[in-house]
């Protein structure tokens, strides 16, 4: 069903097919073994990353195989004014599968179109983040014990957050989920990404949701500084504030936190996040996988 296949988007992926992955990344998730035994998966990141880099990392190690690439464009021949187009045409020559993170909005699907293996989005610019949207969504079958008609909250910077963007276009592949977006208005979900309910409190929305969705508001991708001290620690998550949750409210990030939620939240049974991102190994295991058909 994904076998060679590229995931640019998550609206790339159909239900069946999200549940696909979330299946497979359930059976592999404690699982080691030899399927990429002689195969490379290139990991090119032309940004930071910590947990997406290195649970891909994780997941090809797991599976057997090995990894090339680059973590920044420094010490590559990027430094040197290597185009994008140029660097995917050698490492589709050199490896299996492509990881690409790139701070341009549609470098992905771009690089999809001249690379000659599969292309997977580990973040391009403010656009998407599906590998990100499916460890979420691992997370809430794995807490609620499903996806659909749960009351999903989302809190932070939704104009800008890929992981926001792709999170809500899977949302919308399952039916009864109600979607709460908390933001300032400057920040506020485009209108495209289809209805929502809006607020600006987050003590408002707290007992009516199944899952808090938190982020952070992105410095690096507002327009300037002014923009940043305007919105900045507008949303600070404590112990305190879940006092009137749901007795199975979870609370989700997709990390790094800055100070959105505070570390008293870690004790409480609501804490989910780092839980969150343990499992995005056996995500990324079940993408490599089922992309490369190593059934």
């Amino acid at each position: 069903m994904l076998k060679n296949r590229s995931l640019v988007s998550i609206r790339d992926l159909s239900r069946a097919e999200i549940e696909l992955v979330l299946d497979t990344a359930h059976k592999l998730e404690n699982h080691r073994g030899r399927h990429l035994e002689h195969r490379q998966v290139a990991l090119l990141f032309y940004e930071a990353s910590t947990r997406t880099r290195n649970s891909f990392l994780t997941a090809v190690h797991q599976l057997g195989g090995s990894e090339a690439g680059f973590s920044s464009g420094e010490g590559s021949s990027v430094a040197k004014g290597e185009s994008l187009h140029d660097t995917i045409k050698m490492f589709s020559a050199y490896c299996d599968a492509i990881v690409l993170r790139h701070p341009r909005d549609g470098a992905a699907r771009w690089a999809a179109d001249v690379s000659d293996v599969p292309i997977i989005n580990a973040g391009d610019g403010k656009n998407q983040h599906p590998t990100q949207t499916l460890l979420d969504l691992y997370a809430i079958r794995a807490t609620q014990g499903r996806i659909e008609n749960l009351s999903i909250g989302i809190m932070g910077d939704l104009k800008y957050g890929r992981t926001v963007h792709s999170l809500v276009d899977a949302l919308r592949l399952f039916p009864g989920v109600q979607i709460h977006c908390i933001s300032p208005d400057s920040l506020a979900l485009p209108q495209s990404y289809g209805p929502h309910q809006v607020h600006h409190r987050l003590e408002d929305v707290i007992p009516q949701v199944d899952v808090l969705y938190c982020t952070r508001i992105q410095r690096e991708r507002l327009p300037d500084e002014a923009e940043y001290e305007k919105v900045k620690g507008i949303y600070r998550l404590n112990a305190a504030h879940l006092h009137h949750a749901r007795p199975h409210l979870k609370i989700l990030h997709p990390l790094p936190r800055v100070d959105e939620i505070h570390p008293d939240v870690d004790a409480t049974p609501h804490a989910y996040y780092f839980q969150q991102a343990a499992g995005g190994v056996a995500v990324r295991k079940a993408l490599l996988y089922l992309l490369l058909g190593l059934q």
